[in-house]
C-alpha cells in the first residue's frame, strides 16, 4: 500500500512530536513525583519513552517508516531506501515536530512554553555515550529489519530503554531530539553549548553503524548461513 508524500511527512511530524511530548512530559512528571530521587525520575522517564516508542513505531511505521530521527533517516539514505529530497524533508519535519512536542509538554504542565535548557551534559564521556547509543540504535534497526522485521518496534523500544541506563548521556540517540531538548529547562534538557558534540557523535555513529551492518548482516559464504538468510529474505525487504 502506497502513501502520499504529505501522509509520510505528516506521520514523521506527528510521530516525532508525540515522541518528544512523551520524553519531556514523562521527565517533568517523573521529577515531580520522585521527591528528589533522580533514579526514580529517570526510571519513570525511561519506561514512558520505551513504551511510547513501541506504540509510535507500530502505528506510523507502515506510513512513513517511523524514523522520527535524522540519524535513522541518514542510515536509510545511505542504504538508498529513501531519496535525498525526501530524506531532507524528513529531517526538516522531524525537527519541527520535535520542537512542537516540547512545547506541547510545557503547555500540558503549565510551564513557560519557550525555554532554553541550562542542564549541563558536557565532556568526552557524554559524547561517547551518544555515539554508543546512536550506533546501537541504528544497528538494532538494521539488524531487526534483516532478520526479524516484525520485531523492529519492540527492539527499538527495548534498546532505548536500556540505553537510558547504560549510557552516560541517557541515550538521546537522535539529532531532532537533541535540538528539541535544548528548548526545555526541565529534567530532560540539554544546554545548547553541549548539543553540537551530541549532534556530531550521533551522525557519525549512524554512518558507522550503516557500514558495520552492511558488512556484518550480508552473508558471504557457507550453506548454513545461506539457508538462514533465504528464510528471512522476504521480510528483510521491509523498512521501518
Amino acid at each position: 500500500m502506497a502513501y502520499s508524500t504529505a501522509q509520510r511527512l505528516g506521520a514523521e511530524t506527528l510521530g516525532t512530536m508525540l515522541l518528544l511530548a512523551v520524553v519531556v512530559g514523562s521527565g517533568v512528571m517523573g521529577e515531580a513525583l520522585a521527591g528528589g530521587n533522580m533514579a526514580i525520575a529517570l526510571l519513570g522517564n525511561t519506561i514512558a519513552t520505551g513504551a511510547g516508542l513501541y506504540v509510535l513505531i507500530v502505528i506510523f511505521g507502515p506510513v512513513s517508516g517511523a524514523h522520527f530521527n535524522p540519524a535513522v533517516t541518514l542510515a536509510f539514505l545511505l542504504r538508498r531506501d529513501i531519496a535525498l529530497p525526501m530524506a531532507g524533508a524528513y529531517v526538516i519535519v522531524q525537527i519541527i515536530g520535535g520542537i512542537a512536542g516540547v512545547f506541547l509538554a510545557h503547555a500540558m504542565f503549565d510551564l513557560d512554553i519557550l525555554q532554553v535548557s541550562t542542564k549541563a551534559r558536557a565532556g568526552a564521556g557524554q559524547a561517547l555515550g551518544e555515539a554508543t547509543a546512536t550506533f546501537g540504535l541504528v544497528l538494532t534497526i538494521l539488524g531487526a529489519l534483516r532478520f526479524r522485521p516484525e520485531s523492529v518496534a519492540a527492539a527499538v523500544g527495548l534498546f532505548i530503554t536500556a540505553g537510558y541506563w547504560f549510557t552516560s548521556s541517557t541515550s538521546f540517540a537522535n539529532p531532532a531530539v537533541t535540538i528539541a531538548r535544548m528548548l526545555t529547562d526541565t529534567f530532560s534538557g540539554v544546554r545548547p553549548l553541549d548539543a553540537p558534540a551530541f549532534l556530531v557523535a550521533q551522525f557519525s555513529a549512524a554512518a558507522l553503524a550503516f557500514g558495520v551492518a552492511a558488512w556484518l548482516f550480508s552473508p558471504r559464504d557457507g550453506a548454513k548461513t545461506a539457508r538462514y538468510s533465504e528464510t528471512h529474505d522476504e521480510g528483510s525487504k521491509t523498512t521501518l
